[in-house]
């Protein structure tokens, strides 16, 4: 298990019943970045994943 795998475990327990919008969680990861500015990187390749996941064109 990675550390990382605690915290979405955590998530999912607390909020896993929970529905929430796109623009929702865009808000909450503006606000982590604002608290947090060492982890625009990740965020970033974060949101740009969850953007793409259905991309056909990034499937290589």
């Amino acid at each position: 298990m990675y550390f990382t795998d605690r915290g979405i475990e955590e998530l999912a327990e607390r909020r896993g019943e929970e529905e929430v919008t796109i623009e929702w969680l865009a808000e909450r990861l503006r606000d982590f970045v604002d608290l947090n500015p060492e982890f625009e990187t990740p965020i970033e390749r974060l949101a740009v994943y969850l953007a793409r996941l259905d991309d056909e064109d990034d499937e290589d």
